[in-house]
């Protein structure tokens, strides 16, 4: 009786579940479970392309023969870029296979991963840092601003294919606070860029958006205009000449 209940339950929940829509799915159940459908299931063949394979051959190279599992994570990555910024679970497979492996240690890694997208993203795939320093400087108010403006949710990509948003944790310039990522898959994995755009506000966000739309390549690193790099505004006010050496090392004597 009990298991009876047990398996109707179930059924009630898979049934539930396959009929929740790819584009109401939130950022965490995106990256904790995979449906098929018909662009992303397993009897869909995926290769690399001839020039991929060049570089798969290369990647697989640097390990021991009997060690081509810690090939993983290259692999999908170039993947990911010849996918347009996504990985099917055909490409998952493919990967398994070169290193292999049985899939699901590959679907172990692409799943642990957050910087491996399972879904598709826009050819720009605009991720915004949601670690402390970014958040206390605005980070929430950036992500707000990109969404309105293109008119998605997070993880939603635009109508003409050529944004998603999505949020990341640290991406080590904290002393740039906020910050966004793009990744740029608008070229294939011959053209695969990802810059990172520190100091941005709102409006300058939004601003990178129209820049891209338009085809161009707007200057990542620091957007204030009043800082060099990771300087303060206005220039450095110490250490402004070489440190001297400890006096208890003579480090020509050694």
């Amino acid at each position: 009786m009990l298991g009876r209940l047990a398996s109707k339950r179930l059924l009630q929940i898979n049934q539930a579940v396959r009929q929740t829509s790819q584009t109401t799915r939130s950022l965490s159940t995106a990256l904790n479970y995979h449906i098929h459908s018909p662009d992303n299931n397993p009897d869909l063949p995926w290769k690399f392309t001839p020039v991929n394979n060049k570089k798969v051959s290369e990647i697989v190279s640097h390990y021991p023969s009997n060690y081509k599992r810690s090939a993983c994570i290259p692999l999908l990555d170039l993947a990911q870029q010849q996918n347009g910024g996504w990985l099917p679970v055909s490409a998952m497979n493919e990967v398994a296979r070169i290193i292999e492996v049985a899939p699901i240690r590959v679907y172990e890694v692409a799943t642990f991963y957050s910087m491996f997208n399972r879904t598709k993203v826009g050819r720009y795939h605009l991720l915004v840092c949601g670690t402390t320093p970014c958040m206390i400087r605005g980070s929430r108010e950036i992500e707000a601003a990109l969404l309105k403006h293109l008119g998605v949710q997070r993880n939603e990509v635009t109508k003409d294919g050529l944004f998603s948003v999505g949020e990341m944790e640290c991406m080590g310039s904290c002393v740039n606070a906020p910050m966004i990522t793009v990744a740029d898959y608008s070229n294939g994995s011959e053209g695969y860029t990802y810059n990172y755009y520190e100091d941005v506000t709102p409006e300058r966000v939004v601003e990178i958006v129209e820049a891209l739309k338009r085809g161009e390549k707007p200057p990542h690193g620091t957007q204030n205009s009043k800082r060099i790099n990771c300087g303060p505004e206005g220039g450095i006010t110490t250490l402004l000449t070489d440190p001297k050496p400890p006096p208890c090392r003579d480090l020509d004597a050694c």
